[in-house]
């Protein structure tokens, strides 16, 4: 179990007034943190808040204490003040990618036309939608069930969904009228996917992870591509890690773009923007 806090984080009625006696927190707490979760108490919070019965608690935790992460547990996680729908199969939004997504606010505040590259579940696309005022927003996958999870999540917003490779999904109307093109490639080094924590390894598609020999492959493969769809002073951000930052940085420069390195000390986030 990750040593980090569960990333779902809406607000949980308390176990009273879910109908369960007090006692459920502190039983169901000692069995997860007996199974090596840090957060114990938060996610025994979470389980009594989602599950209707006794016997459907249980399942819960049954299920999560045999590593199943807890997001996939619930069936979403927490991103952004937001809800998001998460599936078996599906990369789970990591709570350090909201601060790709407030960069791209900064950046572009006024965007009309939003595109969520590589976008898993569709929480950095849904996320967008919801800050900035009415959107045109897009997002691609190629993962099937990726792109049938993000449907769901951004049905709401009217958002529209392409299967594919990379900008082989896009419709060719968006050439050159992108305004935030946000790009959350896979970044981990290809030898280096076996070390990842069960939870990332076991259960999230290697081809969401794995960003080739030194792990910039794709993200050198969007840079190459992006100013033919950014609209004039759009912007194309991706996520990075702080040791692959400089040859990040350096395939933003390449590819034309004015680029700089935002990075989140609090969310231990890097953040690269280049700007067409």
């Amino acid at each position: 179990m990750p040593a980090s806090p569960p990333s779902p984080s809406s607000p949980s009625p308390s176990p009273s007034s879910s109908g369960f006696p007090p006692a459920s927190r502190d039983r169901i707490a000692a069995e997860l943190r007996a199974a090596g979760c840090v957060f114990a108490e938060d996610e025994a919070d979470l389980v009594l808040a989602a599950a209707r019965t006794p016997a459907e608690a249980a399942a819960l935790v049954g299920r999560r204490v045999t590593g199943l992460p807890l997001e996939l547990v619930l069936g979403w996680a927490g991103f952004a003040g937001l809800r998001i729908a998460v599936a078996p199969g599906v990369f789970v939004p990591r709570r350090r990618t909201e601060h790709l997504v407030a960069e791209a606010l900064a950046q572009a505040p006024g965007a009309a036309v939003v595109v969520d590259l590589c976008c898993g579940s569709g929480a950095v696309g849904a996320a967008l939608a919801a800050a900035l005022d009415g959107p045109e927003v897009h997002a691609a996958d190629i993962d099937p069930a990726a792109v049938r999870c993000a449907e769901g999540n951004l049905a709401a917003v009217g958002g529209r969904v392409h299967q594919g490779d990379l900008f082989e999904a896009l419709p060719g109307g968006l050439r050159g009228r992108v305004d935030i093109l946000a790009a959350n490639v896979p970044y981990v080094p290809t030898g280096e996917v076996a070390l990842l924590p069960a939870e990332a390894r076991d259960h999230e598609p290697t081809a969401a992870l794995d960003g080739g020999a030194d792990g910039l492959d794709v993200l050198r493969r969007v840079a190459a591509e992006a100013s033919h769809w950014l609209a004039p002073g759009g912007c194309l951000l991706a996520e990075t890690s702080e040791r692959q930052a400089p040859a990040a940085v350096d395939a933003f420069t390449r590819a034309g773009l004015t680029t700089r390195l935002a990075v989140s000390e609090e969310l231990y986030a890097h953040v690269v923007i280049g700007v067409g």
